[in-house]
C-alpha cells in the first residue's frame, strides 16, 4: 500500500437499508450498537422534522412507548433486591384496589405483571395521551380508574402469557408504594440520573425540545382516519407530504410508555442487560437479576415472556436467539432488541407509527464468533 492508498472499511449493508427505509416509509431513525458497556456502532438517517428539515441525529428525542416498560421492570427488580418488595408478593399487597381473582384461580403476584401473565386485558390506549406541556391525568386515579372499567382478570395467573398495558400501569402503583414516593421520580432518581441518561425524561424538558422529532403516520394508511376521530383534540397538526405530522404529546400512564428520550440514552440503558447490570462503574442490578428477567416465565399465542423482555413467535429467523422490547404508537416506533449470548444488543429509534424494523435488525443482527469473555 503506498503513503497515498488509506484502508477503506468494507460497506455496512446497515447503511443501505437506512437510506432506503428514510426514502420510502419513516422520516428519520437513530441506531446505537453496542457490546456488553461498549458502543460498537451508532447511525443516524433521514429527518426528524420533516417541514424544519432537520436531520435526525444521535441526540434526537423519540417518545418511547412501550420500550419504557423494560425501564419498569428493572425499577421492580431494584426494589426487590433491595427487600422493598418481592416479585412474589400479592399484587394486593402493594395496591389493595387490584382485581381479585375468581375463586379457584390463585392470586396475581408481581411477577405476573412483570411477565403479562396476569390475566389483565388490554384496553386500546389511543386517548391515553396529553399535548406536551399541558397536565396529564393523575397517575393514581387513572390507574384506579382503568382498573375498575377493565380489571376483570380473564385466565387465571400464570397459565399463559398476554400483553397487557394495564399490567404495567399498575406496576407504576406497585413501584410508587415500594419506594414511598411516585414512580416517576423514583427512576429519574435510581436509573435514569445514575446511568447518565441525561436526555431521557418523561416530559419534553426546554432543554430536549430543539432536539424533539415530530412523529408521522402515513397519510395513505387505513389506520389514518382513526387517529383523527380517537386521538384527544389537538395532537394532529396536519398533513406533511406523504405523512401525517403530530403535535409533540406525552403518554398518560408513565410505566407502561411515558418516556422521551435519545437512542444514546436508550443504548446507555441497555448496555445494563448486556453486562451484568453494570454500565462502566455505575451498577443499576445485580447480575442474578438481569438473569432472571432474560428467563422466559410465560409463553403465549404471540409471545414468550421474562420478566419484561420477550420473544415474538412471528419474528423473522435470526442469526441468534434474542430477547427485546418494542415500542410504538402514533408517529413514533422503536425496538431494544438484545442478543444475551453474545452480550450484544441494538436500540432503534424512528418517527413513523410503522415501518420494516425486522429489516434493520436482520441488518445489525450479530453473524461472526461471540466476543471472548471480558
Amino acid at each position: 500500500m503506498t503513503a497515498t492508498e488509506t484502508r477503506r472499511s468494507p460497506p455496512d449493508p446497515l447503511d443501505d437499508v437506512l437510506r432506503d427505509l428514510t426514502a420510502h416509509k419513516v422520516p428519520g431513525l437513530s441506531l446505537v450498537t453496542c457490546v456488553r458497556d461498549r458502543v460498537v456502532r451508532e447511525r443516524a438517517a433521514g429527518l426528524a422534522d420533516i417541514a424544519a428539515r432537520r436531520a435526525a441525529d444521535l441526540d434526537t428525542v423519540y417518545l418511547w412507548f412501550s420500550m419504557t416498560k423494560i425501564v419498569t421492570a428493572t425499577a421492580v427488580m431494584q426494589l426487590a433486591e433491595q427487600g422493598r418488595l418481592s416479585i412474589d408478593d400479592p399484587v394486593a399487597d402493594h395496591l389493595p384496589e387490584f382485581p381479585a381473582p375468581r375463586s379457584g384461580w390463585p392470586e396475581v403476584r408481581i411477577r405476573h405483571l412483570l411477565s403479562h401473565s396476569s390475566g389483565l386485558g388490554n384496553p386500546m390506549p389511543v386517548r391515553w395521551v396529553h399535548r406536551a406541556g399541558e397536565p396529564g391525568r393523575e397517575p393514581r386515579a387513572f390507574t384506579l380508574d382503568l382498573l375498575r372499567r377493565h380489571g376483570r382478570l380473564r385466565f387465571a395467573a400464570g397459565s399463559r402469557a398476554s400483553y397487557s398495558n394495564l399490567g404495567y400501569i399498575a406496576l407504576g402503583e406497585v413501584v410508587s408504594a415500594a419506594a414511598g414516593r411516585r414512580y416517576e421520580e423514583h427512576v429519574r432518581d435510581h436509573i435514569l440520573g445514575p446511568l447518565g441518561m441525561t436526555r431521557t425524561d418523561f416530559a419534553y424538558r426546554p432543554d430536549m425540545l430543539g432536539d424533539a422529532a415530530t412523529g408521522y403516520q402515513a397519510r395513505m394508511s387505513p389506520m389514518t382516519p382513526l387517529f383523527h376521530v380517537l386521538l384527544p383534540r389537538g395532537i394532529t397538526a396536519g398533513a406533511q407530504g406523504r405523512f401525517l405530522a403530530f403535535h409533540h404529546f406525552c403518554v398518560d400512564g408513565a410505566a407502561y410508555g411515558g418516556l422521551v428520550g435519545s437512542a444514546r440514552d436508550a443504548a446507555r440503558f441497555m448496555s445494563i442487560h448486556l453486562n451484568e447490570g453494570r454500565a462502566g462503574e455505575v451498577r443499576i442490578l445485580s447480575a442474578a437479576s438481569v438473569e432472571a428477567m432474560q428467563t422466559i416465565q410465560a409463553t403465549g399465542r404471540k409471545l414468550d415472556v421474562g420478566l419484561g423482555w420477550f420473544r415474538r413467535h412471528g419474528d423473522r429467523p435470526s442469526a441468534e436467539p434474542h430477547l427485546e422490547h418494542l415500542g410504538g404508537g402514533g408517529g413514533f416506533f422503536n425496538m431494544m432488541r438484545i442478543h444475551p449470548g453474545r452480550t450484544t444488543g441494538t436500540t432503534v429509534m424512528g418517527n413513523a407509527t410503522a415501518y420494516d424494523h425486522q429489516r434493520i435488525a436482520a441488518a445489525v443482527a450479530p453473524q461472526d464468533p461471540p466476543p471472548a469473555p471480558a
